[in-house]
């Protein structure tokens, strides 16, 4: 598409001021064609900073022109919700969805709050879940809610699972990892402390 043409812009600066922007829309495309789209206009005002100078904004003790006045408009009964009504979607307490990063949820109360299913399940066996500490799948499915297959990590020992990619389809596998993740960990803190050397007396 190509740009405006000169004539155009050098009309829209001449007109900008105290026009609004979908006037000066108009205005543009009653003297230069429809070629002049409403895109490229927006663009070119924004670019090039050529504000109109109109305020806007609500006015503070502003009245709405309806205010006090009954409702005129007909139609929309039939659409809006009523006191106590359901939409059809409505997903009753105790169902369960998979979530878009693939965990499954479960409502645990209206109207819509939900919670993941292997947390809850981790809880109900061993209590909240610490500060700073994540439960992931053993296996790595996210499917399998067992709670063998769920396993408590720090921050930290999920960190270097991953950045050593030992989170495993086998559940014994990954637990090995785990073992292996915080002896790469004690190493890193040995040669970090190695190289700052003895504190001095």
């Amino acid at each position: 598409m190509a740009g405006l043409a000169p004539e155009v812009k050098d009309f829209i600066r001449a007109n900008h001021l105290g026009t609004p922007f979908p006037e000066l829309v108009r205005l543009v495309q009653d003297r230069f064609g429809e070629s002049s789209a409403y895109n490229q206009i927006r663009a070119f005002v924004h670019n090039n900073k050529l504000w109109n100078g109109l305020d806007t904004r609500i006015k503070p003790g502003n009245v709405p022109f309806n205010k006090g006045k009954p409702r005129t408009w007909a139609g929309g009964e039939e659409t809006r919700f009523k006191k106590g009504h359901r939409p059809k979607n409505y997903m009753p307490v105790g169902s369960e969805r998979i979530n878009t990063d693939g965990y499954i949820d479960v409502k645990i109360a209206d109207p819509n709050k939900w919670t993941q299913v292997h947390l809850l399940i981790w809880e109900a066996v061993n209590g909240p879940i610490p500060k700073g500490h994540v439960v992931i799948f053993a296996d790595a499915n996210k499917f399998n809610v067992h709670p063998d297959n769920l396993v408590l990590v720090s921050r930290s020992q999920l960190a270097r699972l991953n950045q050593n990619h030992l989170i495993k389809g086998s559940a014994e596998l990954t637990k090995v990892g785990i073992v292996i993740a915080d002896l790469k960990q004690k190493i890193s803190d040995r040669r970090v402390k190695g190289k700052k050397g003895p504190m001095p007396e």
